[in-house]
């Protein structure tokens, strides 16, 4: 995916407002100069203005802050209304003021929770075999992100090795040559692989079931 100078500009701003900030709040946050991402900033002296770009380097804080891969930060340029659904802390859900007398989530009080955007990266498999039951049940749907390289230790992935095997697991010790895989199913042992025997590995982002 090729970001232009408006889809860099446009996705920054699109971040800030699904952060619920400005520009200059996101680069706060960010530990850059509150000016970095300013309308100002984006264009310098000419006839025409000639193009500025923000730097590398704070792009790369913004998206370790924001905890966003570069793809996903680049589907932001065409992210125009972003699909959420209400979420709801359990706790909360008991309090009274979030459904009405006939138990339906109301309008006011409930924050949002992103769904998958669609995107390069995203691929959908099948869950077969019980090794995850009772998380992930045969014939489940997992959507894992190729472009998230945000993996580590507890995060539940698919991978597949060099041997054509397809995998959903728990990630468990990782190493610069090795890593565990785990099964929620006790009747499975964990599974030590090589890195260089792994083609892909990818993090599970949704699950239908």
């Amino acid at each position: 995916m090729t970001l232009t100078h408006a889809g860099i500009w446009k996705s920054l701003d699109t971040l800030a407002k699904r952060a619920g900030t400005s520009p200059s709040g996101l680069a706060r946050r960010a530990g850059l100069d509150p000016t970095s991402f300013n309308p100002s900033k984006r264009f310098g002296a000419g006839d025409p203005p000639r193009p500025r770009w923000p730097s590398t380097e704070s792009l790369m804080r913004v998206l370790e802050t924001s905890q966003l891969s570069l793809g996903e930060f680049a589907s932001l340029a065409n992210d125009t209304a972003p699909q959420t659904l209400p979420v709801l802390g359990l706790a909360k859900a008991g309090e009274d003021g979030f459904f009405s007398d006939e138990g339906l989530p109301l309008a006011e009080g409930w924050d949002r929770t992103p769904l998958p955007a669609l995107r390069e990266g995203l691929i959908s498999l099948e869950i077969d075999g019980d090794s995850m039951l009772p998380l992930y049940r045969p014939g489940d749907k997992v959507i894992v992100d190729l472009e998230d390289t945000r993996i580590r230790k507890g995060d539940r992935v698919a991978l597949r090795t060099l041997a054509g095997e397809t995998l959903a697991k728990e990630l468990g010790f990782v190493s610069h040559s090795q890593i565990e895989l785990l099964s929620v199913n006790p009747d499975y042992p964990p599974r030590t692989l090589d890195r260089k025997d792994i083609q892909w590995m990818a993090r599970i982002v949704w699950v239908s079931q």
